[in-house]
């Protein structure tokens, strides 16, 4: 089973974000059979194993072993991941752009690089995978309080100087044999705390 696993098609988006598959899916963390998922959903083992025929369609899960249970045959179905994230990809031109409003101290395209970033790590992850080779990346994930607007926009001053130099000391732009790296920067206020919450900054 996958840590995470990249949603990429759009029927198989639509199929997670069901509420009776989704619950599945839930239940699934831990392989079981339909009539194990059927006693705890409440409903028949038909209507279960037609869900499960669709999430497996979907490649969302997959057959664990198969038992011998009487005169029939019952399967033991486990999810594929322990986490699924939709690819912004699968809303087709909807898909939110950078290059539409590239404007780094807007909230929109924040968002839309996160987007862009889901999408990419996600197609690199699929390559990867089929590969049977890791895909090379980094993050860092932090942070700080700021005393006042003033402090922090100093703060996103000084990182861009930092960054700069850096790019501009390990960037090769005739290296035949390097690969180009996408360096994402990003800064928002954290959740859940009041005195940045209070007016959204």
């Amino acid at each position: 089973m996958l840590d995470v696993a990249i949603i990429n098609e759009p029927s198989a988006a639509a199929v997670t974000l069901e509420p009776v598959r989704a619950r599945l899916l839930h239940e699934l963390a831990e392989p079981a059979s339909a009539s194990t998922l059927a006693g705890k959903l409440g409903l028949s083992r038909q209507k279960v194993n037609y869900y499960l025929r669709d999430l497996e369609k979907h490649g969302l899960v997959e057959l664990v072993e198969e038992r011998r249970k009487g005169n029939m045959t019952e399967r033991v179905m486990c999810a594929s991941a322990g986490a699924y994230v939709i690819s912004p990809s699968t809303a087709g031109p909807l898909a939110p752009d950078p290059s539409r409003s590239p404007d780094r101290l807007s909230a929109q395209w924040l968002l839309a690089l996160a987007s862009r970033l889901v999408q990419d790590v996600g197609a690199l992850m699929g390559a990867g995978a089929k590969a049977r080779k890791r895909v090379a990346t980094f993050a860092i994930d932090g942070e700080v309080r700021f005393a006042g607007a003033a402090e922090r926009a100093a703060f996103a001053q000084d990182l861009s100087d930092a960054v700069a130099g850096l790019v501009a000391q390990y960037h090769d732009e005739g290296a035949a044999e390097g690969r180009s790296h996408r360096l994402v920067v990003a800064l928002h206020p954290s959740m859940g705390q009041k005195e940045e919450a209070r007016d959204g900054a």
